[in-house]
């Protein structure tokens, strides 16, 4: 079974669309914890304009029935609230109207790339969708992926480490109820005198006009030994994961596990001892892999970190070309926030959940949810997984 997932929808069109496909059937969906996620995608200290327009929320068109996923794709559709003021631009349809065309490019962004591979003279036409409102679709999508997980024992979370040149104390001792205060955050830091300093940073540089990247880290608790492959190259879930965190705009690099740090270690100090005890079984004191080996988990924490470098729509525009004329310009203005890694940390939580359940979903199949946890149980009994 192959859970799959879309989203369409441009940032300023009528809205955005996510179809959900492969999720059992009888799979009960929390609504209150749907609206959470979408509107947790929108906090942070840094953002801009647009979130005091958009309130986020997702209309489920099809595939659940009272609550509970009927086995069907399941569609969801967040409206654009900002859309009547741009009905003019945005319109599907032609217009009675002269509508400017956008020929601004800015650097570090889709827009000339875009323009130039598809043939537009109005880069607004790549910038629609390469913008990362296109991001609320996949919360959703990933936000119906955490109830499957959830159903199955595993919880998702995200914390932001890094802004800019702020960084926050590691910590490996982590469990799911360290995660339950993130949200009170400003930035989403779990060290309070982190995310003061954090928040500073983000006041020095706005008035700097400056955009500001970071890094944030996704945990997943819970997970049995296997889910993955090591058989074949697109089965291995570390690439899986690494391209789907990095597929969120702005997103640079991935690193699984303590990559860059191990990097550096003799063999010794990089790998992660195996220990087995009557009481707990198979068990690991260390945690450098992420949970991760031979692209499989292996029943430890997944840890994936990613770093974002600083948006490229800056209130103080960058040097770029008139597309039209070729002549020096400045890159266009558009409506724009400080920084994203605290909303960022939350799409990443949603693409980790999307990734994470299809390889349950290949492992375990059940065309209800019932199906599932019976061969989930068979599977670790056969394996004497005892957590």
């Amino acid at each position: 079974m192959t859970l799959r997932f879309t989203t369409a929808g441009e940032s300023h069109g009528p809205g955005l669309v996510a179809i959900v496909e492969g999720l059992p059937a009888g799979l009960e969906l929390d609504r209150g914890a749907l609206d959470r996620d979408m509107a947790r995608r929108q906090l942070g200290h840094g953002r801009g304009g647009r979130m005091k327009i958009e309130s986020d929320a997702v209309e489920i068109r099809s595939g659940v029935r009272h609550g509970r996923t009927l086995g069907s794709p399941i569609a969801v559709l967040v409206a654009n609230r900002d859309y009547p003021n741009w009905d003019e631009r945005m319109n599907p349809w032609p217009v009675d109207a002269d509508v400017e065309e956008s020929h601004l490019p800015r650097p570090g962004h889709a827009d000339l790339a875009g323009a130039l591979k598809f043939g537009h003279s109005d880069v607004r036409n790549v910038l629609e969708r390469a913008s990362a409102r296109e991001t609320a679709a996949r919360v959703a999508a990933g936000s119906i992926a955490k109830g499957f997980l959830s159903a199955v024992g595993v919880s998702v979370h995200s914390h932001v480490i890094q802004i800019a040149s702020v960084t926050a104390p590691e910590r490996d001792d982590l469990s799911p109820e360290d995660f339950e205060g993130v949200d009170e955050s400003p930035v989403r830091s779990l060290d309070p005198e982190a995310s003061k300093a954090m928040v500073a940073e983000i006041d020095r540089l706005r008035k700097e006009n400056e955009s500001l990247g970071g890094k944030f880290e996704v945990r997943a608790f819970g997970l049995v030994p296997g889910i993955g492959s090591h058989v074949s190259w697109s089965e291995k879930l570390d690439g899986r994961l690494a391209q789907a965190v990095c597929s969120i705009q702005s997103v640079k690099g991935v690193s699984l596990g303590e990559a860059w740090d191990v990097a550096g270690r003799p063999g010794s100090e990089a790998h992660d001892e195996i220990f087995f005890s009557d009481d707990r079984g198979w068990y690991r004191e260390t945690n450098r892999a992420g949970g991760l080996e031979g692209g499989m988990t292996n029943g430890e924490p997944l840890v994936v970190q990613a770093a974002i470098k600083p948006i490229s729509t800056m209130t103080q525009p960058l040097r770029s070309v008139d597309t039209e004329t070729k002549e020096p310009a400045q890159a266009m203005r558009e409506r724009t926030d400080s920084t994203v890694v605290p909303a960022a940390a939350v799409v990443a939580e949603a693409m980790v959940a999307l990734v994470v359940a299809g390889a349950y979903r290949e492992k375990f199949g059940g065309d209800h949810i019932d199906d599932v946890l019976s061969a989930l149980a068979a599977y670790k009994e056969r394996i004497g997984w005892r957590r």
